[in-house]
């Protein structure tokens, strides 16, 4: 347990905590939606703090992060906890859980980092839950990375708040954002949430330095229309046609576990959508998608990188250009 980063108190009972886009006013002895920050007696604590639920040594595709560092490993991490309630949850055992203590285990910053160095992992993945939730942990291992010369990367639903944001850019070096949808009654039906706050994340992210690719989870009957994937498309091109945009394959699970995985036609329409929109880089993931997980040079359409699964087979890059005809590929690659 340490003391929170990002509350005001609103009057001797009440605190507000800004870390997300949530706002929430949290009375004494009371926690935030996320049900990991609580107010004790005027004092809002992060509960997670330093207590993970899950680490492992994972390919940087698998976050996923294709344009980012390719072929290296990543340690990531996780702590209990989720500002979100989506009933598609790949992760739910650990996300919607407010069990601190069962199921976690205290390792601390400085071995985290340790375990990344002698791991040969590359960077640090805040990934599995939702990072902004245990934000301070988070912060503390990203400083500490960067002394040992690692690099940071937030796998996200991107509902942090601007002043988290800013606070943590400059130690941040890539980021997965889920935009979800582009329907708010969608974010509100089925996360209890809100678009705008997430499409602000993905912008001011860029704004500010860091490396983003976005997913979206295409989940048949609720965020599957040409309309909705065609104004996903158009938001992400309008911002900028280089930022990779992962399709990814449903599954059931959770409280959808009788609902259909996303048909194969959906997912080849949403990449057609998106190539008609301009974007880049589409790549369908949860799947073994042939030569839809492979880059291919946006101007001479030669294959740069081919993926098997999290593996990448062949790498045609020169540092960050084509070799066949010297165009600048948009990523971070060394």
């Amino acid at each position: 347990m340490k003391q929170a980063l990002f509350y005001k108190k609103k009057n001797d009972d009440i605190l507000e905590c800004y870390l997300c886009a949530h706002n929430c006013l949290i009375a004494d002895s009371k926690t935030g939606l996320c049900g990991v920050r609580k107010n004790i007696e005027g004092v809002l604590y992060s509960l997670n703090y330093a207590k993970v639920v899950a680490a492992a040594i994972d390919p940087i595709e698998k976050k996923p992060l294709f344009h980012f560092l390719p072929k290296s490993l990543a340690y990531s991490i996780a702590c209990v906890g989720c500002n979100f309630r989506c009933g598609f949850c790949q992760n739910w055992q650990i996300s919607q859980t407010k069990e601190i203590r069962g199921n976690c285990y205290n390792l601390t910053v400085e071995k985290i980092v340790k375990n990344a160095v002698d791991n040969k992992c590359s960077s640090i993945a805040y990934t599995y839950t939702e990072p902004t939730v245990y934000f301070e942990f988070a912060y503390d291992c990203c400083k500490l990375a960067k002394e040992n010369k690692l690099s940071n990367v937030f796998v996200t639903n991107g509902y942090t708040g601007k002043s988290a944001i800013e606070r943590i850019a400059p130690f941040l070096d890539a980021a997965n954002i889920d935009l979800k949808s582009f329907s708010n009654d969608f974010y509100q039906k089925t996360c209890k949430a809100s678009l705008a706050p997430v499409l602000d994340t993905i912008t001011l992210m860029k704004q500010l330095g860091v490396w983003v690719e976005i997913t979206t989870l295409i989940v048949p009957g609720l965020n599957d229309s040409s309309e909705e994937l065609s104004d996903i498309a158009s938001f992400i091109a309008n911002l900028d046609k280089n930022i990779p945009w992962h399709i990814s394959r449903f599954h059931p699970d959770y409280k959808f576990s009788q609902s259909e995985a996303t048909p194969l036609a959906t997912l080849n329409r949403a990449f057609d959508i998106g190539k008609k929109k301009g974007l880049n880089f589409i790549y369908i993931g949860n799947i073994i998608a042939s030569n839809k997980q492979n880059t291919y040079c946006s101007n001479c359409r030669e294959s740069l990188i081919e993926r098997v699964g999290f593996s990448v087979v062949e790498n045609n890059l020169e540092g960050d250009k084509c070799k066949y005809c010297s165009n600048l590929v948009a990523g971070i690659w060394e």
